[in-house]
């Protein structure tokens, strides 16, 4: 078991490095630090993995919204364009965090934050941690369509 992890870590982990960007236009990347100050500040945390990892933990008041499915609902007009956004998933080799980024700046967010190292970083840190939705302030709750 040990063998695979050091496998996967050595090889195919940095295969996808090269497809992160460092940056994407129109939003602020942060790392771990500029997060939890904006953690303080208020700022939303939008976490776009899939609802198994979120489950395993997130960020606390994270709101999930899963790249493939309910990100979109941010797109809708009722959501405030100034509300500060700061987006992340597993750590700097997902890429999902990167188009969620680049989707909320193109329906004109204004304050979108792309926190690259995502929650792995928050976790080593031991930052504030939520599990599954239990002791979660839902800030979303979506309309039955």
């Amino acid at each position: 078991m040990r063998i695979s992890l050091l496998l996967l870590c050595l090889f195919i982990l940095p295969v996808g490095a090269d497809e992160v960007p460092l940056e994407v236009k129109g939003a602020t990347t942060v790392n771990v630090l500029q997060a939890r100050q904006l953690y303080e500040f208020g700022a939303l945390f939008v976490d776009v993995r899939p609802m198994r990892e979120w489950s395993w933990g997130h960020v606390h008041g994270a709101l999930h919204l899963e790249l493939g499915s309910r990100f979109a609902d941010l797109a809708a007009l009722e959501w405030p364009r100034n509300l500060p956004l700061v987006i992340y998933c597993d750590n700097d080799y997902c890429p999902q965090s990167a188009e969620a980024a680049r989707r909320a700046v193109s329906w004109g967010y204004q304050q979108v934050y792309f926190f690259r190292s995502g929650y792995f970083s928050w976790l080593l840190l031991d930052f504030p941690l939520g599990k599954g939705a239990e002791g979660e302030m839902l800030a979303f709750n979506p309309v039955q369509r």
